[in-house]
């Protein structure tokens, strides 16, 4: 199972393929794996990213010599069929409501945690439930495992919007988040920091942006709006992205750099896309007549993943690659999600 996807614009053919990609470990992984040991605990494995990361993790770790080391996917799994084809790649579902009055004593205990729990659409209007779920829940999350290592999911939307010409954000640099998701978002950190700071506990932030499935992400929202004949709005001028098998495997290997002192790092690929030229590649990918709207702003939210590529080393997949595997899979009518990202908002309103 080792080893990255073959680079071929026409290498999908269902979703099982695309998660056959997403989910075979390359060797970089596996050796980190091989030096840890203990049982993962996945919380909010149900999202987006969650399910392949969990297969992934499985698949490393039997890799690694870990088979007796065990997965944990902890999320309200209401869709029944999903618990069953983790169970199938020999990942144990847990369901559990982690926004109940539940003891959370009754979760797994575990060495190593994923924290994926995230509330991001319906923020502008519901702020109150996007706290609770960026910005409460973590606190009980910290607690509960103030004796693991926490590799917890934030987002580059905790940075201001840069020119483009600056190189983009780097961890460094001071929040200034927009609107009440980001900034929940960034209380998410300051309450994961607060228990590294004050019971020890490792902590690894991971600022992430954009991840592409195909199913979803920003390429599939503009090649989508290429494919309808609907006009592509360049106010956001440019944008970042990474292959999201590539996110993952990140997300996996930061958990052996997690510290009491707070290990924080960008996630996203090394190329800054021209929204522009994207939707015109797509526009030659699709045979389409591509239309524009809005002129480019002087800034975009992007992030410089410069610290992420020294560690772990640049995404197998290249832009451009993943661009044309979108085309081909919007090209053969395969499922989307239908949920766009929002990429481009820019008053900080989801």
């Amino acid at each position: 199972m080792t080893g990255a996807p073959i680079r071929k614009a026409d290498m999908f053919r269902s979703e099982h393929d695309l998660e056959q990609a997403l989910t075979t470990p390359r060797p970089e992984l596996v050796a980190d794996l091989a030096e840890g040991s203990g049982d993962l605990v996945i919380l909010g494995a149900g999202g987006k990213m969650g399910p392949t990361l969990s297969v992934l993790a499985r698949r490393a770790l039997d890799e690694a010599g870990r088979g007796g080391d065990t997965v944990y996917a902890v999320s309200r799994f209401g869709d029944a069929a999903m618990r069953e084809r983790l169970a199938a790649e020999r990942v144990v579902a847990v369901p559990f409501d982690l926004l109940s009055d539940a003891d959370f004593a009754e979760l797994p205990d575990a060495p190593s945690v994923i924290f994926m729990v995230g509330a991001k659409f319906g923020a502008a209007t519901n702020s109150s439930w996007a706290w609770e779920v960026n910005a409460a829940l973590p606190d009980r999350v910290a607690r509960r495992y103030r004796d693991s290592a926490i590799a917890a999911l934030s987002t580059g939307n905790v940075y201001p919007f840069v020119p483009a010409a600056s190189g983009g954000s780097v961890e460094s640099d001071a929040p200034a988040p927009v609107g009440e998701y980001a900034m929940s978002c960034l209380g998410r950190e300051r309450v994961f920091e607060f228990g590294a700071v004050t019971r020890g506990t490792r902590v690894a932030l991971v600022r992430l942006n954009y991840a592409i499935d195909l199913r979803y992400g920003v390429l599939a929202d503009i090649g989508s709006t290429v494919l309808a004949g609907a006009p592509v709005d360049l106010t956001t001028g440019t944008v970042n992205v990474v292959w999201q098998g590539y996110a993952n495997e990140v997300v996996l290997r930061s958990l052996g750099h997690a510290s009491d002192a707070v290990f924080t790092l960008n996630l996203t690929g090394p190329e800054q896309l021209g929204v522009r030229r994207v939707a015109e590649r797509f526009g030659e990918l699709l045979d389409t007549e591509v239309a524009f709207a809005g002129e480019p702003a002087p800034t975009a939210l992007l992030n410089d993943a410069g610290r992420c590529f020294e560690l772990f080393g640049y995404p197998d997949v290249p832009a451009g690659t993943l661009i044309e595997w979108q085309a081909d899979w919007l090209r053969q009518g395969l499922p989307t999600s239908g949920k766009p990202t929002k990429w481009a908002v820019r008053d900080g309103r989801f």
